[in-house]
């Protein structure tokens, strides 16, 4: 999930030695989060943080509870529950991203949208009341019969220039030759729920194991996501530039699965992408905008050990909150059943720029 409604000055700029971008560093000691989450019922995967436009230390952070009998769980800056918010009797909801505007009943609303695989639906709801706007759930990969096809995994939703809306979704499996990922154009379907309509079919699978992290970086249009234990691949989000392949990369130096993708953004064209190395308990970043040679080469500059364990999820976002994320925070899934809340100055360090 990506922040993609603001745009702020920068704050402060730590600038790149110089030797970081022909050599990655490599830092030993465990970044620690500075706010450890209340725990979930059963086990947590994927957050995303929606930023209170108002007053951005009301923010919040949504997440996963993956079960059969799963949540989306709502969190306060603290770490705190936000308990009336919660909504619970989820069908193992797996990955969860937001948007800021739907139009819904004439109203710009902000949505959370989950995947349900059990259901294959996706579930949205509406920020930050967390109220249902899906009719109970929008059926996805419908017709597919192959084994796993339909059971939903990775979800990112890519807001356009001109206002359109399309969620970008994922699956356990699906064919290897192009048509992994189906993207469908959100709307409202005249009484003020959300429809879905399929639009395209996308994206090549090395059939070594499964896609789940997807994430979409709104001002520049390209559609990421993790092949799990192969590298991450690059697309055009507009679905009128093509389905061809841009970019894999992050193929090396990873010790088993390659999972959640966030997007730090410096300006609306430089920054970082940070990629989980789920098996090391770390992040390795690459650079957001790639080089003038190839804008689609994404340089390694930093690899960062946390304190969250085997993390499947992660979101990222470059404002400041409050007097603790002064300069954005970074939130990451643990398998402890808490999300890890990271200042983003101490996942920078001297090595990567602050906003």
């Amino acid at each position: 999930m990506n922040l993609n409604t603001f745009c702020f000055a920068p704050l402060a700029l730590i600038f790149l030695n110089t030797a970081c971008l022909h050599a990655p560093i490599d830092d030993t000691t465990a970044v620690k989060p500075v706010i450890i989450t209340e725990a979930v019922k059963y086990d947590t995967d994927d957050p995303a943080i929606w930023i209170n436009k108002a007053d951005p230390a009301k923010s919040l952070v949504i997440g996963t509870d993956k079960d059969a009998d799963g949540a989306l769980y709502v969190f306060d800056l603290q770490g705190k529950i936000v308990a009336d918010k919660v909504v619970r009797g989820l069908k193992r909801p797996n990955n969860v991203d937001l948007a800021y505007g739907l139009m819904l009943n004439g109203k710009p609303t902000d949505i959370a949208i989950t995947t349900e695989r059990i259901t294959h639906k996706l579930r949205i709801f509406s920020l930050p009341d967390m109220k249902p706007v899906d009719n109970g759930g929008l059926d996805m990969f419908v017709g597919e019969t192959g084994a796993e096809f339909r059971d939903l995994m990775g979800i990112a939703i890519y807001t356009a220039k001109n206002g359109k809306m399309y969620a970008v979704v994922g699956r356990k499996s699906g064919p290897k030759t192009g048509g992994y990922i189906w993207q469908y154009l959100l709307g409202d379907d005249g009484s003020g729920k959300v429809k879905a309509t399929l639009v395209r079919k996308f994206g090549e699978y090395s059939g070594k194991k499964e896609i789940e992290a997807i994430a979409v970086d709104n001002e520049l249009g390209y559609i990421y996501y993790s092949d799990e234990q192969v590298g991450v691949r690059q697309y055009y989000a507009d679905p009128e530039k093509g389905d061809k392949q841009l970019a894999i990369f992050a193929t090396s130096g990873f010790k088993a699965d390659h999972e959640g993708i966030s997007i730090y953004k410096l300006t609306k064209n430089t920054g970082y992408i940070l990629v989980s190395d789920q098996g090391a308990n770390r992040f390795q970043v690459f650079s957001r905008e790639g080089t003038k040679q190839n804008p689609f080469e994404h340089r390694l500059l930093k690899v960062v050990p946390v304190q969250a364990q085997q993390s499947d999820g992660s979101d990222v976002v470059n404002i400041p909150l409050n007097d603790t994320f002064k300069h954005g925070l970074f939130v990451v899934m643990s398998d402890d059943r808490t999300f890890h809340y990271y200042r983003w100055e101490d996942i920078a360090g001297k090595t990567l720029q602050v906003k």
